[in-house]
Parts: C-alpha cells; sequence; structure tokens
C-alpha cells in the first residue's frame, strides 16, 4: 500500500512507533540498517539520513564516504517481534550523493531504472521466489553446529518434520508485515524447508527477498536455531536453490514468455556470477534437482527452465539455477534486461528438452551448452560481457568479479 511522509509521520505518532529502521543493502544483498528517532523523520524524508559508507561492501572507501538513504514511505512495515509499546518500524530506502545524485551501486535503484524502463517498453514484469533455507540445532552461544533440526524428507509431515511450526511462526510474522506466502514444506535436505511467494512487481518481490531471509533468521534464533542460507552447508545433501518464477504482460496483449525466455537462455552464462555469487554456489549444480546443462522444458525440473502447469494469469516461467546468495534486485535487473533484449530481437525459443538430464547419456549431454564449472570461470564470462556491462554499473561488476 502507498503512503505519503506525512501518513507514515502521522501513524508513527499515533501508534507508539519509537524507532524507526531505514533499510538497504550492501552490494552483496546483504541487509543493512540505521535507526533514527521520531523527530528525525521528517528529516529524513525531505533531507536523506547520512550515513558513512566506508566500511560497507562496494560502497567505497573512506575517500568517498558520506551517502544519503531516502526512505520509500510505500515499504513501511511493522517488525512484529519488536515490542508492541516502543514499536519498530522498518523502511527500505534509496541511496545518493551528498549533491542529490543517485548512488551508481545502489542495487535497489538499478532495478527501479530497469524495471522503469521494461514499463516504458510495454513490457510488465512479474517475480516470484522460492527460498530454500536448512535449520539447524545450535550451541550455547548460539552458533550453528552444523546438526540438522531434523531428518524428515521432502514434504514430510510432524512429528518428523519438526520444522512445522518454525515455518508457521515464519509465515504469521510474514503476514503481519504485509507479505503473503503461497506455500510452505519441507525439502529433500533433513532440516531443509521452503517458503514460496507468489508473483509482485519487481522491486516489491525483491524487497520480500531481503525481508523474507532476515525474518527467518528472526525467528529461528528465537526458537534456538541458526537459519543458513547458504548454497551448499552440507556435503552429500541437496543444496539452497533461490527458483525465480518470471512472468510478463504487455500492453498489447502479446505473448512474450518465448522471446522472455530466449533471451535468459541467450544470456545465463554471462549472468551466473551474479546468480550464484559465491564459489559453493557450483557445488549445487548437476545433482539433486538444480540444473547444470542450458536448456527448457515444461514442467521437468532436470531443466535450467521449466514452465510449470498453470493457466491464464498463473503461467510463469521458472528459472532453477540460482541460490540465495545472490542480491535479488541485482538478479532481478538481469533477467529483465535479458528478457527484453530477447523481446527485441525476436529471439526464437530452441525445442524443449523433454528428457531427464540426470539420467541422460553422454552422447547427449554433450550437445548441450553448461553453465560455468565454477566461480573464476563465471567471473571470467561475466567481465568479458557486453550485455553485462550495458546492465550493470563497473563499480558492481568490479565487486563480484574483479577489476
Amino acid at each position: 500500500m502507498s503512503y505519503s511522509p506525512s501518513e507514515i509521520m502521522q501513524y508513527v505518532s499515533e501508534e507508539d512507533v519509537k524507532f524507526i529502521r531505514l533499510a538497504f543493502c550492501d552490494v552483496y544483498g546483504r541487509q543493512k540498517n540505521i535507526s533514527v528517532m521520531p523527530w528525525e523523520l521528517e528529516r529524513a524524508f525531505r533531507y536523506g539520513a547520512a550515513i558513512d559508507a566506508s566500511a560497507i561492501d562496494g560502497f567505497g572507501d573512506g575517500t568517498r564516504s558520506d551517502l544519503f538513504l531516502h526512505p520509500d514511505p510505500s515499504t513501511l512495515a511493522v517488525l512484529p517481534w519488536r515490542p508492541d509499546h516502543g514499536r519498530v518500524v522498518r523502511m527500505f530506502c534509496s541511496i545518493t550523493y551528498p549533491d542529490g545524485r543517485p548512488f551508481e551501486a545502489d542495487a535497489r535503484q538499478v532495478l527501479r531504472q530497469t524495471a522503469e524502463e521494461a514499463d516504458r517498453r510495454g513490457v510488465h514484469f512479474f517475480f516470484g521466489s522460492e527460498l530454500e533455507f536448512y535449520l539447524f540445532k545450535t550451541d550455547e552461544s548460539g552458533a550453528s553446529t552444523g546438526e540438522p533440526h531434523d531428518n524428515a524428507g521432502y514434504m514430510d509431515i510432524a512429528p518428523e518434520d519438526k520444522g512445522e511450526n518454525v515455518r508457521r511462526e515464519i509465515c504469521l510474522t510474514l503476514e503481519q508485515m504485509g507479505i503473503k506466502p503461497e506455500s510452505s514444506h519441507h525439502e529433500e535436505g533433513p532440516g531443509q524447508n521452503e517458503i514460496d511467494f507468489r508473483y509482485s512487481s519487481p522491486i516489491t518481490a525483491a524487497d520480500n527477498a531481503v525481508t523474507f531471509k532476515a525474518v527467518v533468521k528472526t525467528i529461528a534464533a528465537r526458537n534456538g536455531l541458526f537459519a543458513d542460507f547458504s548454497p551448499k552447508p552440507m556435503a552429500g545433501f541437496p543444496g539452497n536453490g533461490m527458483h525465480i518464477n518470471i512472468s510478463a504482460k504487455t500492453d498489447d496483449g502479446r505473448d512474450v514468455m518465448p522471446q522472455i525466455i530466449a533471451g535468459i537462455l541467450e544470456h545465463i552464462e554471462e549472468m551466473t556470477a551474479f546468480l550464484n555469487p559465491k564459489e559453493e554456489s557450483y557445488g549445487r549444480f548437476g545433482s539433486c534437482k538444480a540444473p547444470q546443462y542450458i536448456s527448457w522444458s515444461e514442467e521437468n525440473r532436470s531443466q535450467l527452465i521449466r514452465v510449470p502447469a498453470a493457466v491464464g494469469e498463473y503461467r510463469r516461467a521458472e528459472l532453477r539455477s540460482p541460490d540465495p546468495a545472490c542480491n535479488p534486485y541485482l538478479a532481478f535487473s538481469l533477467l529483465i534486461r535479458a528478457g527484453l533484449d530477447g523481446i527485441e530481437k525476436g529471439a526464437e525459443l530452441p525445442s524443449p528438452t523433454d528428457i531427464n538430464l540426470y539420467k541422460a547419456s553422454e552422447d547427449i549431454l554433450k550437445k548441450f551448452r553448461t553453465l560455468p564449472r565454477d566461480l573464476r570461470e563465471a567471473s571470467d564470462m561475466a567481465k568479458s560481457s557486453g550485455f553485462i556491462s550495458e546492465v550493470l554499473p563497473g563499480s558492481i561488476i568490479d565487486c563480484y568479479c574483479g577489476k
């Protein structure tokens, strides 16, 4: 829901709000914030709140340290786990230089500009994320022991599934924050869980993904558990994926999904360093339903992109390679640009691959392009990509791929 700054300030006054968290992400998608008191909120709306960015990854050094946070009133959310008296609320922010220029390493602003460009072209994108995470037991200091919370399997129920109540609390907390999960269940790995979201506009979907990770970690800790979103928490078991569902509508009613999928398939190798930014990310590929080959199909979960069984407004393409270590603002920006490129070029979607690639022969597999084998290969492909340099600022590319 959209609120004006004056409405936010009235809400803060009437609802006993004592702390306002101004949230943003570093270049890698890790959420940061500063808290301001209610009497500072009007100045934050009018001028921005100053921060020292010198110690934030990707935001520069001591020679260029002053940046300003500008709260987005449409993102107001109460933090339900904080006290009712002296409430705490959160708003996401855009980031500028002191002279008002947008800060180029603000990934949220990159996505906003990208989505607005797509809208101007008459193509409106929507995203829904499926994020997986492990729940581990903790030691006396709250650190992960590496021992899973349970030994349940895919879609098991209680009592084998011990994460049921934690997922319930997570979903109810998200609902209180204005975020409505679509479904939740136990995943394949011991202690592994998944919660899915219905599609939203690009900025909202990315904000929700960032919020989701913070909520999961908070609720897990309140239950004496550690939530692990890393790509491969346990050797020999499934990694954590962040499947991204993509749909689009056009002003003229065209079906452009074939061209969007074709554009993503064309540029996927170049994008992988940003979709899978950790060395351990590449340990997922090729097993436990994580793709390795560049292909697509309907429903087939061994493919990079599948088109799930759905009709009408629910028809979408699911990209299965990203993992939760990615910055969703950058991921969605790249996917929009790849989709627009496919539309602009009239890219032709190749024939679907209706086979199980996990069981296919070497003669069949060698016909397919593969995702990068490791982070170095992915980074090299990104650095040499004209497509990536057109989509992302050089400072962001340097952070992920080196200069």
